[in-house]
Protein backbone atom coordinates (compact mmCIF):
# COMPACT_ATOMS: atom_id res chain seq x y z
CA UNK A 1 0.00 0.00 0.00
CA UNK A 2 1.66 3.35 -1.18
CA UNK A 3 0.70 5.94 1.63
CA UNK A 4 1.15 9.59 1.69
CA UNK A 5 4.08 8.99 4.29
CA UNK A 6 6.04 6.85 2.18
CA UNK A 7 7.04 9.12 -0.06
CA UNK A 8 10.68 10.26 0.32
CA UNK A 9 11.29 13.22 2.36
CA UNK A 10 11.54 16.65 1.33
CA UNK A 11 13.97 18.91 3.22
CA UNK A 12 12.55 22.14 4.10
CA UNK A 13 13.98 25.50 4.26
CA UNK A 14 16.49 26.46 7.11
CA UNK A 15 14.60 29.36 7.76
CA UNK A 16 11.55 27.63 8.43
CA UNK A 17 13.51 25.20 10.39
CA UNK A 18 14.97 27.80 12.71
CA UNK A 19 11.23 28.88 12.82
CA UNK A 20 10.08 25.94 14.42
CA UNK A 21 13.08 25.80 16.65
CA UNK A 22 12.20 29.39 18.16
CA UNK A 23 9.10 27.90 18.44
CA UNK A 24 9.95 25.23 20.24
CA UNK A 25 12.45 27.03 22.62
CA UNK A 26 9.70 29.39 23.55
CA UNK A 27 7.17 27.20 24.05
CA UNK A 28 4.77 29.38 21.88
CA UNK A 29 1.12 28.00 21.08
CA UNK A 30 0.58 27.71 17.16
CA UNK A 31 -1.65 26.85 14.82
CA UNK A 32 -0.53 23.72 12.58
CA UNK A 33 -1.99 22.45 9.21
CA UNK A 34 -0.74 19.64 8.16
CA UNK A 35 -1.37 16.12 5.90
CA UNK A 36 -1.85 12.99 7.86
CA UNK A 37 -0.34 9.46 6.94
CA UNK A 38 -3.20 9.03 4.86
CA UNK A 39 -2.81 12.72 3.06
CA UNK A 40 -5.99 14.39 4.81
CA UNK A 41 -5.75 18.36 5.72
CA UNK A 42 -5.54 18.45 9.57
CA UNK A 43 -5.52 21.89 11.85
CA UNK A 44 -4.51 21.77 15.54
CA UNK A 45 -3.12 23.95 17.73
CA UNK A 46 -0.45 22.94 20.37
CA UNK A 47 3.18 23.83 21.62
CA UNK A 48 5.86 22.46 19.75
CA UNK A 49 8.24 20.78 22.41
CA UNK A 50 10.74 18.66 20.01
CA UNK A 51 12.56 18.70 16.81
CA UNK A 52 14.05 14.87 15.75
CA UNK A 53 14.77 12.77 13.09
CA UNK A 54 13.47 9.05 12.54
CA UNK A 55 13.74 6.67 9.82
CA UNK A 56 15.64 9.32 7.61
CA UNK A 57 12.95 12.09 7.81
CA UNK A 58 12.80 15.30 10.53
CA UNK A 59 9.44 15.59 12.62
CA UNK A 60 8.15 17.83 15.09
CA UNK A 61 6.30 16.79 18.22
CA UNK A 62 3.59 19.09 20.57
CA UNK A 63 2.87 19.12 23.98
CA UNK A 64 0.26 16.39 22.86
CA UNK A 65 2.42 13.74 21.90
CA UNK A 66 1.44 14.53 18.48
CA UNK A 67 4.22 13.28 15.99
CA UNK A 68 4.54 15.50 12.35
CA UNK A 69 6.91 14.76 9.56
CA UNK A 70 8.13 18.15 8.83
CA UNK A 71 7.60 17.99 4.61
CA UNK A 72 3.67 17.29 5.74
CA UNK A 73 3.32 20.35 7.16
CA UNK A 74 1.50 22.74 5.01
CA UNK A 75 1.58 26.22 7.46
CA UNK A 76 2.63 27.51 10.89
CA UNK A 77 0.65 30.28 11.74
CA UNK A 78 -0.48 31.04 8.88
CA UNK A 79 2.94 30.90 6.95
CA UNK A 80 3.56 28.39 4.44
CA UNK A 81 6.06 25.62 4.79
CA UNK A 82 8.96 27.01 2.43
CA UNK A 83 11.41 23.92 0.91
CA UNK A 84 14.73 24.09 0.37
CA UNK A 85 15.20 24.36 -3.74
CA UNK A 86 18.73 22.65 -5.33
CA UNK A 87 20.62 26.10 -5.20
CA UNK A 88 20.01 26.30 -1.26
CA UNK A 89 22.35 25.12 1.19
CA UNK A 90 21.92 25.22 5.16
CA UNK A 91 25.64 26.02 6.84
CA UNK A 92 24.80 22.86 9.58
CA UNK A 93 24.69 20.06 6.45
Amino acid sequence: MNTYQSRPYRLIACDFHDELEALATLQTLCRLRYRDKAGAEITTEGKVVDLFVTEQAEFLRLNDGTAIRLDHLISVNGQPIRFMDDSAVCSSF
